[in-house]
């Protein structure tokens, strides 16, 4: 890998993404416009459960939107023979997928100040840890999103087949990391899955930095999720075909 390279491909990608300006909005603003909803569901509700679900849906919506975006964007440049182009050139396929989660993460960072900047500025949300460690929570899982993209995006031929690995990767661990039922009260089978997805991990940082003051366990969940993400790049890189079939 070599950083002038992976750096080109990320400015490339910021440069591609900054001239759709649909994919730029979804990418900026879905995230926090969501967040605007789910207080405005509940706003009428004597006891809301706005700061209870907030920071688990904090975690969820840009893992979400970034895992889509990115698996069909990646998807398009194979298809469209860019990929092969690309990879014709002095470029290994490390600095195509770092290139894309840093331009990614870039978005990621930006779209997570303006979510949690809404939910705790705007919409009040009640967040006792620190606001830096929980943009910090939120963008990881955004660059989670971003590498499980990238990695899927391998074994799709079409957009809309890189869309239903949703239903594969990402429903599974919204039902089972925390959001619906407490993972201590899950059956014993499914707490031990849940504790090998990552957005488990996202979730339970972000339900600790609203509760408490103290970093407690959240430095460890940050580095679970990051490890997961570092994984999830490094097999993208393994399967990263040039063009699809």
């Amino acid at each position: 890998m070599t950083p002038r390279i992976t750096l080109a491909v990320a400015a490339r990608v910021l440069t591609q993404v900054r001239r759709d300006r649909r994919t730029l909005a979804m990418l900026l603003l879905v995230p926090a416009l969501l967040m605007t909803l789910l207080w405005w569901m509940f706003r009428d509700v004597p006891v809301s459960p706005f700061d209870k679900l907030g920071p688990a849906l904090l975690a969820l919506f840009p893992f979400i939107v970034m895992f889509l975006v990115t698996s069909v964007t990646t998807l398009r440049e194979r298809s469209s023979g860019t990929l092969e182009r690309l990879l014709a050139m002095p470029m290994g396929k490390l600095d195509f997928l770092v290139g894309y989660a840093l331009a990614f993460g870039l978005l990621a960072a930006v779209q997570s100040v303006i979510a949690v900047g809404v939910s705790v500025g705007l919409l009040g949300m009640d967040v006792s840890g620190s606001l830096v460690m929980l943009g910090l929570v939120a963008v990881c899982d955004a660059v989670l999103g971003t590498a499980l993209g990238l990695f899927v995006s391998a074994f799709a031929q079409t957009e809309f087949q890189a869309v239903q690995f949703m239903p594969v990767v990402v429903i599974p661990q919204i039902l089972l990391c925390g959001l619906f039922v407490s993972r201590s009260s899950l059956p014993s089978v499914l707490d031990a899955i849940s504790d090998v997805l990552p957005l488990s991990y996202a979730v339970d940082a972000m339900q600790h930095l609203v509760a408490s003051s103290s970093p407690g366990t959240v430095w460890r969940d940050l580095a679970i999720v990051a490890a997961f993400a570092l994984a999830g790049l490094m097999l993208g890189a393994a399967t990263l075909r040039r063009r699809t079939p």
